[in-house]
């Protein structure tokens, strides 16, 4: 699963909670799919890849936002450093499923939201991933993730037995 880009990524000299993707000794919750490889934190909120799903980039909100615990953000681990770069972090691309475009754009014209993206660390992590590894800000991230969100298959996503224990959704 792993790609050369996300060994490069690995060891850049960067704070990555800066932009959501903490590194933390922490293997996930129930709700973390099986076969998960987690790349990130931040606040319980985590992001990973999964077996059998090459490269695509998914977040596990252990808290369901919307009908899934689930959901993908990215196609591949390029397509995810670009959104990061474009957002200036993962905060805004977890949200994404719940929103229509103007609540997305309230988000990132809001004096906060763009207060934290402005910060000196934050501008230092997103300007060494883009020297660093060659990225560019993706064009239009809130269509680009609504896109892949729309058309994924999300019931062929596997969960432990405790995870259908607890939740009583109905096991595949």
């Amino acid at each position: 699963m792993m790609s050369e880009l996300y060994k490069q990524f690995q060891e850049l000299s960067i704070d990555r909670s800066w932009i959501g993707l903490a590194v933390e000794d922490d293997w996930g919750y129930f709700r973390t799919p099986i076969g998960a490889e987690i790349i990130g934190w931040d606040n319980g909120i985590h992001y990973c890849f999964i077996k059998g799903y090459e490269e695509m980039v998914f977040v596990v909100n252990p808290e369901t936002c919307c009908d899934y615990y689930v959901y993908p953000l990215a196609r591949n681990f390029f397509d995810f450093l670009r959104l990061i770069v474009a957002v200036h972090g993962t905060n805004t691309l977890q949200q994404i499923i719940l929103w229509d475009k103007k609540k997305y754009l309230d988000f990132v014209t809001a004096p906060e939201e763009v207060e934290w993206a402005g910060r000196a660390e934050v501008l230092e992590v997103i300007g060494t991933i883009s020297r660093e590894l060659n990225i560019t800000p993706m064009e239009n991230p809130f269509e680009y993730v609504k896109e892949i969100q729309r058309t994924f298959d999300y019931d062929q996503i596997m969960f432990t037995d405790e995870f259908y224990d607890t939740t009583g959704w109905e096991r595949p």
